[in-house]
């Protein structure tokens, strides 16, 4: 095993997630590639002026959450870390990143009683496209 790639979001069940997979990673001899996907924001028939965040302030508010999450971890030890965001919705951007990876490691939100049993959407989608095996990491209280 050479490369697994984590999805980080800043949620607590993401650190768990980026703990899981620096451990594993350490385990194994291999290197962990962060992705972080932040949402192309569109307007359709707005009749108003709106300011929204450039590009360029998304991939930075979004570098800024995966060296923030890295930091919440600890750091990333005797691993070797690199860092990715992309531009578009969660599942498909980590879908994308997970081409050649050995592993994809993603953190499930829990919605809270019955419906905490079922996966989340990007869960399903990432499990359901990914090019390589994935681990699903729940949070505490399943």
């Amino acid at each position: 095993m050479a490369r697994i790639v984590v999805g980080v979001d800043s949620s607590e069940v993401s650190l768990k997630a980026l703990r899981w997979a620096l451990e594993e990673a350490r385990l194994r001899g291999a290197d962990v590639e962060m992705v972080h996907a932040f949402p192309r924001p569109e307007l359709v028939g707005m009749t108003m002026v709106v300011t929204l965040p450039s590009d360029e302030e998304l991939r930075e508010a979004s570098e800024q959450v995966l060296a923030e999450s890295l930091a919440k971890v600890g750091g990333p030890g005797d691993v070797t870390v690199t860092q990715h965001v992309g531009a578009g919705g969660p599942a498909s951007v980590l879908v994308e990143h997970a081409k050649d990876a050995d592993l994809l490691v993603i953190g499930a939100r829990g919605l809270g009683g019955f419906r905490g049993m079922l996966l989340g959407s990007v869960t399903q989608q990432v499990v359901a496209h990914a090019p390589c095996p994935v681990v699903v990491i729940t949070p505490d209280e399943r």
